[in-house]
């Protein structure tokens, strides 16, 4: 490749591109910059894009070998796809694309994986074809929001006045949703929704201001961001209502910016909502240098700021991070060795730790929640620096967490998500996509096992019963299902995980039915490695007489799929060590972690070339 003649030309591009803001700051010397990468924003009008496009210069500036050309679509989604395409032109190294349309961008996005690595911020595209997604979880956001409201108004009877984005802007529907569902437990709060289709402050301002003496009927305004709350207080204002509480969504410092806005007392929450700017510059670095153990997607960390914690907040962004000089100590309560991936998944923590030198004690659980919450109480005890878990089932976690939380413990999440009451008992969950993984397993379906000449019947083995893999693999298989009416689990039952649960649910089928079966759908590897059993002891064939999907992607497994006895395997990485002890060691030198951090996965399948089936490590 003509590598420094492409460089050459990225760089009279960026001379070139003046109107752009700062997209190419004056830097070192042309022979020295390794990396081009370039950068597709759906919009440089609204506020939060114009931060975006802030913390990625200022991030790019403290690395030399990097130069950014930006381009902006001016919220036209086919300017955004010439845009990338004269990107590529120009020879960048990496995109960052934070998308206008998602559904017209998603096959570009595709296509361009295929040749470099892309970086989606914001909104994710369908599917996985990308190199990592960074971005809020707008839902949760949504759902602060509802909480700070019902706080401002003490859960009693209240009108509520929401400012929303348009009707294509996915962030704002998956904010509603989040704020619904919090306030509909509260029937005495009414929600009035009103569309703000620019998003901006005079557009607030003035869809406000229409409201006149109305106004009053009003005890809350929520605004989809800082900026139209500020114009939503500038009406309320002038209206004489300044009794209407105002919750709005950013949290961005200067002026104007929402904890501005707090401090000056004209809004009364706000909800932060990182770009990822800095993050995405990080990763970049990580993905070109080929820095093992990128994740998949990272989810950022969101928080509700009021008048009484923003000055402690706004330290926080500035503190700087602290090297750790003692050995970190962490506990790690287990699941059990119930299969061949948990058997992996525990050698890659262990190894992990040993690494990272960390002292790691690990309790085995065996699948039973009680010893597993003993074993938390004895870390407590211990006085762990960390607690790691990765939980048996979803529920019943409260109690040992707020102990945690009581003691000074941080709680970190391995592999499988709980439900709790309160978001902050526990720091991160690091782990696979499940919902994801169901789709996928559903989508491979739909494109190989064709219903033109009947009906296509589905069994469908679950794992144990109220463990988050069981309920997300669940839901994302029939969140694609439901698109699919010639298509329908007939059969469905719980194998807990394990072979032997697998050719029991099987067996049990054949015993009460005669064998109808199309596509056999199975929650982990060894569940469908006990059906392959099952079935050819009642003499039908495996992978020809009917289809066999799994989740997990062991060696097991993937030699079955070789063989011909499964079609298709999701992979569900167990080698979550590395990433795990890095975000303790981060966590210890004082670094927030995001929300979620989700693992890097693929599809098997007999067309995968058998050298990438080879010489896996589980």
């Amino acid at each position: 490749m003509r590598r420094g003649f492409r460089r050459l030309t990225a760089a009279l591009l960026c001379a070139a591109l003046l109107l752009l803001p700062a997209g190419c700051r004056s830097g070192p010397e042309e022979g020295k910059i390794r990396y081009v990468i370039g950068v597709s924003q759906a919009n440089m009008r609204e506020p939060w894009r114009l931060v975006l496009i802030r913390e990625l210069q200022e991030e790019a500036a403290r690395h030399p070998e990097i130069r950014l050309v930006i381009t902006d679509a001016t919220s036209d989604g086919e300017k955004q796809v010439e845009d990338i395409q004269r990107l590529l032109g120009y020879g960048i190294d990496l995109l960052i694309v934070s998308p206008h349309d998602v559904e017209r961008i998603t096959p570009v996005v595709s296509e361009v994986y295929q040749k470099i690595p892309v970086i989606v911020l914001d909104r994710v595209v369908e599917g996985y074809d990308y190199s990592l997604f960074i971005g809020p979880d707008n839902d949760l956001i949504g759902k602060q929001a509802g909480e700070a409201a019902v706080r401002l108004v003490r859960g009693s009877a209240a009108k509520v006045l929401e400012l929303k984005g348009g009707p294509h802007s996915q962030a704002s529907a998956e904010r509603s949703g989040g704020f619904r569902s919090v306030t509909s437990l509260f029937p005495l709060i009414e929600i009035e929704s009103v569309t703000v289709e620019n998003e901006s402050r005079d557009a607030a301002e003035d869809l406000v201001s229409a409201y006149g003496e109305r106004l009053r009927e009003f005890d809350v305004i929520f605004a989809h961001n800082d900026y139209m709350a500020l114009g939503a207080y500038k009406a309320a204002h002038r209206l004489g209502c300044d009794d209407v509480k105002i919750v709005g969504i950013d949290g961005f410092t200067g002026q104007d910016g929402g904890l501005e806005l707090i401090r000056g007392g004209r809004i009364d929450e706000t909800i932060t909502c990182p770009t990822g700017g800095r993050e995405a510059i990080q990763f970049s670095l990580d993905i070109l240098g080929k820095v093992s153990g990128v994740p998949k997607q990272v989810i950022l960390r969101s928080h509700a700021i009021t008048r009484e914690n923003v000055d402690s907040y706004e330290r926080q962004l500035d503190r700087a991070t602290r090297p750790v000089d003692r050995t970190i100590r962490v506990g790690y309560a287990q699941v059990g060795t119930e299969s061949g991936w948990r058997l992996a998944n525990n050698q890659s923590i262990r190894d992990a730790a040993r690494e990272f030198g960390i002292d790691l004690t690990a309790i085995d659980a065996d699948n039973d929640q009680q010893a597993q919450l003993e074993a938390v109480r004895e870390f407590i005890r211990q006085r762990m620096d960390v607690i790691v878990i990765s939980p048996i089932v979803d529920s019943g976690w409260d109690e040992v967490l707020m102990e945690a939380r009581d003691a000074g413990i941080p709680v970190l999440l391995s592999d499988r998500k709980i439900s709790v009451a309160e978001d902050d008992l526990f720091m991160t969950f690091i782990g696979a996509d499940f919902i994801e993984e169901g789709r996928r397993a559903m989508r491979w379906t739909a494109a190989n096992v064709p219903a033109d000449k009947h009906p296509v019947r589905i069994l469908e083995i679950q794992g144990t019963v109220g463990a988050t893999p069981t309920i997300e693999r669940k839901r994302g298989f029939e969140m694609l299902l439901a698109e699919h009416p010639d298509y329908s689990i007939v059969y469905s039952a719980g194998g807990d995980f394990t072979r032997e649960g697998g050719r029991l649910v099987v067996g049990q089928y054949l015993r009460e039915h005669a064998w109808d079966i199309d596509v056999i759908y199975s929650h982990n590897d060894d569940m469908a490695l006990g059906a392959v059993d099952a079935l050819e002891a009642a003499g039908i064939q495996p992978g020809r007489d009917v289809k066999i999907i799994s989740v997990d992607g062991t060696k097991e497994a993937v030699k079955a799929l070789e063989e011909g006895r499964l079609n298709c395997v999701v992979e569900c990485s167990p080698l979550l060590g590395p990433q795990l002890m890095k975000a303790v060691t981060d966590l210890m030198s004082g670094k927030e972690l995001p929300l979620r951090i989700i693992t890097d996965e693929r599809v098997f399948t007999a067309q995968t070339p058998r050298e990438e089936l080879r010489g896996r490590k589980y």
